[in-house]
């Protein structure tokens, strides 16, 4: 059952170099300005991913500018995970990270199962087969969490 859409929003991963990233352009499209929305990964050690790119591009989500970040590096840039309404953890690092870091806050956290596609896959075809399946995951979640679009999708 699709619930109201929080002020603000975090998704995170491990790396926020594929899932956090489809899930924060999505939501900016899908949703437009109904939340602040940001994504950040346990470890920012990867660029973002150019197959999660072109899957979001077919949908006209724009990644290629995204840059890769932290837990520890969003704090460092001012953004508090206790300020977000909602944190939706998108792997089991990212969530336990995510408990760990708010322990003291009063916020939401939500784990989305959404399997990562990295690896999966050998061939062009093959690969962007699995990171739209990732893609598509994440935006069944979206929509059953949040309600359709309001957006062009």
């Amino acid at each position: 059952m699709a619930g109201q859409i929080p002020h603000s929003i975090l998704f995170c991963c491990d790396h926020n170099a594929v899932r956090s990233p489809m899930a924060e352009g999505m939501m900016k499209k899908f949703y437009g300005h109904a939340a602040y929305v940001q994504s950040a990964g346990v470890k920012n050690d990867l660029e973002i991913d150019g197959f999660a790119v072109a899957v979001c591009q077919e949908w006209g989500i724009e990644l290629s500018r995204h840059r890769s970040r932290s837990f520890e590096e969003m704090q460092s840039w001012g953004d508090d995970l206790g300020s977000f309404d909602l944190v939706v953890a998108l792997s089991p690092a990212s969530q336990r990270q995510a408990m760990e870091l708010t322990r003291h806050a009063h916020l939401d956290i939500e784990y989305w199962p959404v399997m990562d596609p990295t690896g999966l896959a050998e061939g062009r075809e093959a690969v962007l087969q699995k990171y739209r399946e990732t893609r598509d995951m994440i935006r069944v979640r979206m929509i059953d969490r949040f309600g359709p679009p309001t957006g062009a999708v």
